[in-house]
């Protein structure tokens, strides 16, 4: 059980940094450029980004907790709200994944403080998350 552990750990604090970094990297590329030598587009590396790290990091980590759950027979009030917060973190997931195809399509209205709500939103819920585990309220 240690390895679905570390496992767990590891490739959450992957996901969970993609999922700060993408809206970071969405408000960035939203914002308009003068006279920029960097020849890659934004949307094809936040495309990279989101399909070949951040969601194959957020499947690991959903599907390493999931064993986590099912092999420690782990129980509790905490584990239902740490759900719906991990559950949350995959809207904000999803959410990063649609303002990627909104950026594709120039369509740059309200993607600014739509960036900084997903990424307001994603912290706050990790912030959840880690507080869940480490107090588990509601034994």
């Amino acid at each position: 059980m240690p390895w679905i552990k570390i496992l767990h750990i590891a490739t959450l604090l992957c996901w969970c940094g993609t999922l700060l970094y993408l809206p970071a990297l969405l408000l960035a590329s939203a914002k308009p450029r003068v006279g920029s030598s960097f020849h890659a587009s934004a949307p094809v590396i936040l495309r990279f980004l989101f399909t070949h790290i951040a969601t194959p990091f957020a499947l690991v980590a959903i599907m390493s907790g999931t064993l986590l759950f099912i092999v420690g027979q782990l129980t509790g009030g905490w584990l239902v709200l740490k759900l719906a917060a991990v559950a949350g973190m995959v809207s904000c997931h999803v959410l990063c994944g649609g303002l990627i195809v909104r950026l594709e399509q120039a369509r740059l209205r309200g993607m600014i403080p739509a960036s900084v709500l997903v990424a307001a939103v994603a912290a706050s819920l990790m912030l959840a998350v880690l507080t869940l585990v480490l107090s588990k309220p509601f034994g």
